[in-house]
């Protein structure tokens, strides 16, 4: 059997940013590398102002990303000063005021300052270097007082602002491209997540639903012929019908507990639960918070709650939560009412409160109601939720300390679909 080839490691590749700040550093410095001998040799400016004012000038763009306001202080000074440090007889033989890597820099000034910052701060290098354009050959006349001089320096002004507006639309055009595509790829991201997320929901869905039809019917036989094997077969002794009502006992568990799977499975939010879950002791500090919260809550705890099954006392937290969130949003400055009264078989959870003095400033159509509902018939208890003769609104819900009768049960949770 042939041996595979080891998997070459593969570096990683340059981000999008670095490869564009290389090539922005890369423009800049042969910029500078050219700009400084022209200025030097054919426009006379003495070789450590062109390294000063070169420096300042070619450095701009790559200061603009991240401090545009200096870089523009810095290409404004250089561009002012390069034009006038000429010697005017060198000067009239070349392009005046803008030499060639001059008006290349400016040009990619431009486009940096907006492509990144926006039309608004890219219109400002613009503005101020065409502005700096008209006020240099004010300041030097002698390079302009012939026909020849002043028409080439013209000509230069004419072309040097021309490209860098060209440059400036262009930039925005860019830079409003970048925005979309960036827009879209975010879309298709969050699509996709919702696709995937959808996806998990349907599967979940679809394993909810093999597990009722299939696994749950199964058990459901399973409890009901061990329950009914001593009727259905007398001569069976003490022992066996021990040994069937215990078969039928767990049957019954993992019905219960299957129907709480299933509820689980059915429930969209993936998210756990890693802090403890409260329980009936938790609801007076619950009162207090509402309290708090300027609403008058009556608190009435009756009976022996500490015994009641786990899955019990959180389901009776949840429905008091639920229910006082849902009295403080749609009947604002109504007094509420908690009853949790305990008794052999069950645990009642009341939560009533008066008419409203205020109409509802929050639109109905929630799922509140839903999930209480849909919480008390996984523990097989009731639940009603409705307005009372006062004007009022009450939830009432029946959580049962014991597992129901083994016809019930099972009829239940066959009618039962996810």
């Amino acid at each position: 059997m042939a041996r595979r080839r080891p998997r070459t490691t593969r570096a990683p590749r340059i981000s999008r940013r670095t490869a564009s700040l290389a090539a922005l550093g890369a423009a800049c410095l042969v910029l500078f590398a050219v700009l400084v001998p022209i200025q030097t040799v054919l426009y006379g400016t003495a070789l450590p102002l062109s390294f000063i004012l070169g420096a300042a000038l070619c450095g701009a763009p790559l200061l603009a990303p991240t401090h545009p306001r200096w870089a523009i202080a810095a290409f404004s000074a250089s561009a002012f000063a390069l034009p006038l440090l000429v010697v005017p007889t060198l000067a009239t033989e070349s392009p005046w005021p803008w030499s060639v890597p001059a008006l290349l820099t400016f040009v990619l000034f431009v486009g940096v300052v907006t492509f990144l910052h926006g039309a608004r701060v890219g219109a400002l290098p613009l503005t101020i270097g065409s502005v700096l354009s008209l006020t240099a050959p004010l300041l030097r006349p002698e390079i302009v007082d012939t026909g020849p001089t002043a028409g080439s320096a013209t000509a230069d002004l004419i072309v040097t602002v021309s490209v860098a507006a060209a440059m400036f639309l262009v930039a925005i055009l860019v830079a409003g491209r970048v925005r979309v595509s960036a827009e879209l790829t975010r879309e298709r991201e969050h699509s996709a997540l919702e696709e995937s997320r959808r996806a998990l929901v349907e599967e979940r869905t679809r394993i909810a639903r093999e597990l009722h039809d299939v696994i749950a019917h199964s058990m459901s036989v399973i409890q009901v012929q061990a329950s009914t094997a001593r009727y259905r077969l007398p001569d069976i002794g003490d022992a066996a019908s021990g040994e069937f009502d215990s078969i039928a006992a767990t049957a019954r568990s993992s019905l219960t507990e299957m129907r709480r799977m299933l509820g689980v499975l059915r429930t969209e939010d993936q998210t756990a639960e890693l802090a403890p879950q409260q329980d009936i002791d938790d609801i007076p500090a619950l009162v207090d918070t509402i309290r708090r919260a300027g609403v008058t809550v009556g608190l009435e705890i009756t009976g022996v709650v500490a015994d009641a099954p786990q899955a019990v006392q959180i389901a009776a937290f949840r429905i008091s939560q639920e229910a006082l969130s849902n009295a403080v949003r749609h009947a604002s400055g109504a007094p509420v009412t908690v009853r949790v009264q305990s008794d052999a078989d069950a645990i009642g959870v009341r939560v009533r409160n008066g008419r409203s003095s205020a109409p509802s400033t929050t639109a109905g159509g929630g799922y509140g109601l839903r999930g209480m509902r849909e919480r008390v018939e996984l523990l097989g208890g009731s639940f009603t939720a409705g307005p009372t003769a006062d004007g009022g609104w009450e939830v009432s819900a029946e959580l049962p300390l014991r597992e129901r009768g083994p016809h019930n049960d099972t009829t239940a949770f066959l009618e039962e679909t996810p």
